[in-house]
Parts: structure tokens; C-alpha cells; sequence
């Protein structure tokens, strides 16, 4: 089973003070993928201490996290004892991560934000 890192940067946000975009905020996800760069949940059961998530932007210091699941919903979860701190990816269990397509996060504030997938690569 391999690990791929995943660079998802703040995309065209119009009606939020990001609506063009930001490339200096986003996520970076350490995951398995399937051939069809899906999340591969078989691999991620065996592997969910190494999947790993940091969020980045410029005015604030990066938040490392973990990927969590429950159910079939998927999260960014930054404390394990804390629920309240857990930020949502719409669908993320369905979304495709290539170059070029598209995810959504709720952040911190409650506000779904879209990111564009940049970068996928083997980790390291």
C-alpha cells in the first residue's frame, strides 16, 4: 500500500473575501488513493495513522490534523478529544484527486470553501 500526498490550494470564492482565489492557503493530505484517485477506504483502515492533514495559509501558523472517518463521513480532525475543531469535506469519499478537480471544505467558521486540487504525488 503506498501513500500519496495531495495539494488542494483555496480556488475562486465569489461572495467571500476569496473570490479570486488564494495560492498561498489551502491543504496539504497524506492519503491511499485507488487507481482512479479515489480515497482507497480498504488501505486507509490499515494505514489511518499515517494519513495526515495540514492546513497553510499566510496569516496563521499551519494546523496539522489527522484524516478521520466516521460512518461514511470523512473528516479533517485537528484534536482527537475535541469534535468541535473537525472540518468537513463535502463527499470527500466520492471526490477524484487529480490535478485540476475540485474539493470543498468547510472551515473553521462554518463556510464550504472551494479548493483545486494542484499537486498529487507518492509520499515521500
Amino acid at each position: 500500500m503506498s501513500l500519496s500526498r495531495i495539494v488542494m490550494r483555496l480556488a475562486r470564492n465569489p461572495g467571500t473575501e476569496f473570490a479570486g482565489g488564494d495560492d498561498h492557503r489551502g491543504y496539504s493530505l497524506t492519503a491511499p488513493l485507488t487507481a482512479d484517485g479515489l480515497l482507497d477506504e480498504a488501505a486507509y483502515a490499515k494505514a489511518r495513522d499515517a494519513c495526515t492533514v495540514r492546513r497553510f495559509a499566510p496569516d496563521e501558523d499551519p494546523v496539522d490534523g489527522r484524516l478521520a472517518r466516521k460512518g461514511q463521513r470523512w473528516f479533517f480532525d485537528y484534536d482527537e478529544g475535541d469534535s468541535a475543531d473537525d472540518e468537513p469535506v463535502y463527499r470527500l469519499g466520492d471526490h477524484r484527486f487529480a490535478v485540476g478537480e475540485y474539493v470543498t471544505i468547510t472551515d473553521e467558521d462554518g463556510r464550504p470553501l472551494t479548493y483545486k486540487v494542484v499537486e498529487v504525488q507518492p509520499a515521500a
